[in-house]
């Protein structure tokens, strides 16, 4: 009986089949090589990898309440654990240790700081980095309705909605995780920082190595962020609309990059072009023109449509405004809605005062949000039903 073929994806090197991935882009930036010898979770792991998440998580909630929010990934501890890792593999006793009453022992210092080590320690950042979303409506409660929740009761909250899309990664494992089609782009330029931070690179004539490379746009960029973060904070948002016509509404609401449209108008802070994004340089261009014609579309044809034709009486209130109003256009008072007792809706005070009403621009967004959740599967079956 004849053997089996190789599968597409796998290539052959003598007596052995090599998995690699159907992706081009993962290809040529992921090595298929593996080293097992080489130590994973330890002591160095543990410290760095725990005092990486704990920082992270605690930096991008404090900034997280910033207007234009800035958001630090798990990249910057990336690049600052790894001198730390190898200080620690420099001063670090190699001494073993024995666990009592077990067989078990370990070392503070098992050898040279390697890729593994640095790539968990970088996962730890990275659970660290995203922040909780449960923690908005913790901060809701108490900010908008003065009301305190119980410490228990809010770490509960945060726990479970953090836990939930971990059950749900682990229930479509099969679909989600371990199928090489799942692939995130950014995950590449984190793969090649590892490369260029721990291979050993051939500096060519007149050329540089990639972590030659690295270190140059690093301390670049890091020089060129105190002129807008700290000189200059006006040029984050600069509009030659809102310059030319300063005392008309209309220009306001068409050229602001801020409280408006933002047409014509441009940022020279890279916080204002990847806060919510994420970088463009990390993703494929048929996704960047994707989610470009998309904005282009709901922000420069339908929103203003929207607001001009006065639809849902969009003209009482803020063209760009993330709060809630009433019926005269102020900002919507909640308590005079609510029991305060039983924290429940008062129908007869809210039929007594105001509906509730949001600017157009929010609305929409927060509609497209939604969609957002259907597009995802009727995208998936589309593309992939069969």
């Amino acid at each position: 009986m004849a053997d089996n073929p190789p599968h597409p994806n796998t290539a052959v090197t003598g007596d052995e089949e090599v998995n690699d991935n159907p992706i081009e882009q993962v290809r040529l930036t992921v090595p298929i090589t593996d080293d097992p010898t080489e130590p994973t979770l330890t002591f160095r792991t543990w410290v760095l990898g725990l005092a990486s998440c704990i920082s992270l998580s605690f930096v991008n909630q404090f900034f997280g309440y910033r207007e234009n929010q800035l958001s630090i990934t798990s990249v910057s501890a990336q690049i600052i654990t790894l001198p730390l890792g190898k200080l620690m593999a420099a001063t670090l006793p190699t001494r073993r240790f024995n666990v009592p009453l077990t067989k078990w022992s370990f070392t503070l210092n098992p050898g040279p700081f390697n890729l593994k080590e640095h790539v968990l320690i970088t996962i730890f950042a990275s659970a660290g980095s995203g922040g909780v979303y449960a923690v908005g409506i913790i901060n809701i409660v108490k900010a908008f309705y003065r009301r305190q929740l119980n410490p228990v009761a809010a770490f509960l909250l945060a726990q479970t909605t953090q836990m939930l899309g971990y059950g749900w990664a682990g229930l479509f494992r099969r679909y989600l995780v371990e199928s090489p089609y799942m692939w995130w782009p950014a995950n590449l330029v984190q793969v090649s920082l590892f490369r260029a931070l721990h291979e050993k690179d051939k500096r060519g004539k007149g050329g540089l190595t990639r972590l030659q490379f690295f270190l140059m746009v690093f301390v670049s960029s890091f020089a060129y962020y105190l002129i807008p973060s700290y000189l200059f904070p006006s040029i984050a948002s600069l509009s030659f609309i809102c310059w030319i016509w300063k005392d008309s509404v209309t220009a306001q609401q068409i050229g602001s990059g801020l409280h408006g449209l933002g047409l014509g108008s441009f940022g020279f802070d890279w916080s204002t072009v990847a806060g919510f994004l994420g970088s463009p340089l990390a993703y494929p261009a048929f996704s960047i023109v994707n989610t470009l014609a998309g904005f282009f579309v709901f922000t420069y044809i339908v929103i203003p449509i929207a607001y001009w034709t006065n639809s849902f009486e969009a003209k009482r209130f803020p063209l760009f405004a993330s709060k809630t109003f009433d019926s005269t256009g102020h900002k919507y008072n909640i308590t005079r809605i609510l029991n305060e007792e039983t924290f429940d809706l008062d129908i007869p005070s809210y039929n007594g005062y105001s509906k509730l009403y949001l600017s157009i621009f929010f609305a929409f967004a927060y509609g497209l949000s939604f969609a957002t959740l259907a597009s995802a599967i009727s995208h998936v079956v589309l593309f992939n039903g069969k």
